[in-house]
């Protein structure tokens, strides 16, 4: 596959070897998946070198700042530059904030999850909802079963819940929000370093070594754990707000979208969070769960059978 000129394989030719003994081990920096990419690191297209790759990239940025922008122009042309952006994501790693500016379509909602579409084969937007409103009522169940006992998760529980039942309007979008924070909780997970808060009228937040958050930006010093009409939800990615929209869920699912089309690491402290949106909403990779996550997956699905 090497010979044939596979990137996958050829991204980590050049290894130490009797012949390269100075070379960097073949153990070492190994560019592969990480969460069932499907497409990692594919090939140029036929009659494509990456200088016409690069001609279309600039020719996206132009159409990107433009006020009246042609969406589908974009996205074909996002298409075809599928290889050369991931060769740049994969192979060179640069910061983020130098990938946006390179590919800024990421910042289009859209385009995103059609980025992550031709990554995984999978529908981002339209499975996430569809398997999270599945699951609302029984996670729902599950978090108030919890709260009835002692202890600190059991405390953090009743807090949320109690914010939830107060609300006059329980729709879908106020029990998502619930859901979102309710479940790192529920997995003994300390979200406070992904989950921020701040006033629209204080200072800029303090996000100096924030890897992946998200910041809530309310309009008074409301310093309950949940709010459900923010000013703004903003995405955070090495320190830098990416984009801003109205909904948690709206935000949570940008953010896995950008971890996947950035080829970025899940935070540390919300790891179950995130590959239960990844293996069990999402059914990526779903045979490799924790323990902890396949306990949650078999109480789920003894309410569905």
């Amino acid at each position: 596959m090497r010979r044939a000129g596979c990137q996958e394989v050829t991204v980590n030719a050049g290894k130490k070897s009797r012949s390269n003994p100075e070379n960097e081990s073949s153990h070492s920096n190994i560019k592969r998946p990480k969460r069932a990419e499907v497409n990692f690191l594919p090939n140029f297209p036929q009659g494509k070198d990456p200088s016409i790759l690069e001609q279309l990239r600039q020719t996206i940025v132009e159409e990107v700042t433009k006020t009246e922008k042609s969406l589908p122009l974009i996205r074909k042309m996002m298409e075809t530059t599928f290889p050369l952006r991931r060769q740049t994501i994969v192979m060179s790693c640069p910061p983020v904030n130098e990938l946006m500016n390179l590919w800024p379509a990421l910042k289009i909602e859209n385009e995103l999850f059609a980025e992550f579409q031709r990554i995984t084969n999978q529908n981002l937007s339209n499975t996430f909802y569809a398997e999270l409103d599945r699951h609302l009522p029984r996670l729902m169940t599950l978090f108030r079963q919890k709260a009835s006992k002692t202890g600190k998760t059991a405390d953090a529980l009743v807090e949320i819940l109690k914010i939830h039942d107060e609300q006059e309007i329980h729709d879908i979008h106020t029990k998502r929000t619930t859901v979102l924070h309710a479940l790192p909780v529920y997995l003994c997970e300390d979200a406070s370093g992904f989950f921020r808060t701040c006033t629209d009228k204080s200072d800029e937040p303090e996000l100096d070594g924030v890897a992946v958050g998200l910041l809530t930006v309310i309009s008074d010093h409301d310093t309950s754990p949940v709010h459900y009409n923010p000013v703004r939800i903003s995405v955070i990615i090495e320190s830098d707000a990416m984009v801003s929209l109205p909904r948690l869920g709206d935000a949570f699912l940008v953010i896995f979208g950008l971890i996947y089309a950035l080829h970025l690491s899940y935070p540390k402290a919300l790891t179950n969070t995130f590959e239960f949106t990844e293996k069990i909403l999402l059914g990526l990779e779903s045979g490799k769960l924790s323990p902890k996550l396949q306990t949650l997956k078999n109480d789920l699905m003894q309410k569905l059978i």
